[in-house]
């Protein structure tokens, strides 16, 4: 599709949904005044050690961005889950927070053929509700099963993560926050009522405590042999 259908089919799809629930102009710029840099690279890192068995942090995310489960699980919304691991040698189960990868070469957005799916300067993976066409592309392209799908009618959206029935969906770092210099939810719930398992930041500055903690701690990342270069990082995985 070349840009200017894009563009067009952005315009119309915009003029038939509610003022206010533009989330393109949400996501493209931290502040009128300032774009989201390239300088830039949001990321986290989760020592699954200090993940409990809580689960303040899907908690958190449910609630500050408004997805709600229906008894449903093939088809309710997923921002963020905890998933099982089982070492098959030891037997050992460790659980960890699972969510949209925010990968520096997102499958997602090679595959969507409107465009809805794209990666902001700073890295961080978005949809573009207004221009989503519903063909799920991205789900299946996704090896992180980080997106879900809005089967249901809408209701109660919280303004600063609108979402869109028939659309795909996943994490967003809780760009809302990044952009008022705050953490993600998740982060924030973890620290106060989990395992403070999360540490969230730049992994483009050597000062953040992101990074800091990556230099005394090795991580890795989820399938680091299809090359998508995840910003979610783990230790002791």
């Amino acid at each position: 599709m070349n840009p200017d259908r894009r563009q067009l089919l952005g315009w119309a799809a915009a003029a038939a949904l509610a003022p206010g629930l533009r989330l393109i102009d949400l996501v493209q710029a931290r502040s009128p005044e300032e774009a989201a840099s390239v300088l830039q690279r949001w990321g986290l890192l989760i020592d699954v050690e200090k993940c409990s068995d809580c689960d303040a942090c899907v908690g958190a995310c449910r609630d500050e961005n408004g997805w709600a489960g229906h008894g449903r699980p093939a088809t309710d919304a997923q921002w963020i889950r905890k998933a099982s691991l089982r070492d098959r040698g030891t037997g050992l189960v460790q659980t960890l927070p699972l969510m949209c990868q925010h990968c520096e070469h997102p499958p997602c957005v090679d595959v969507c053929p409107t465009g809805a799916s794209f990666k902001r300067a700073d890295g961080i993976v978005l949809v573009d509700k207004h221009i989503c066409i519903g063909c799920r592309y991205c789900m299946m392209a996704c090896p992180y099963k980080g997106r879900s799908f809005v089967h249901e009618t809408l209701e109660g959206q919280q303004p600063d993560a609108p979402r869109g029935k028939g659309t795909a969906e996943a994490c967003t770092l809780c760009v809302h926050r990044i952009d008022a210099g705050r953490i993600p939810a998740c982060v924030e719930a973890c620290a106060a009522r989990g395992g403070a398992a999360m540490v969230f930041g730049d992994l483009n500055d050597a000062s953040s405590a992101i990074v800091k903690a990556m230099a005394v701690h090795r991580s890795a990342t989820i399938r680091p042999d299809l090359g998508l270069d995840p910003a979610v990082h783990y230790v002791n995985l």
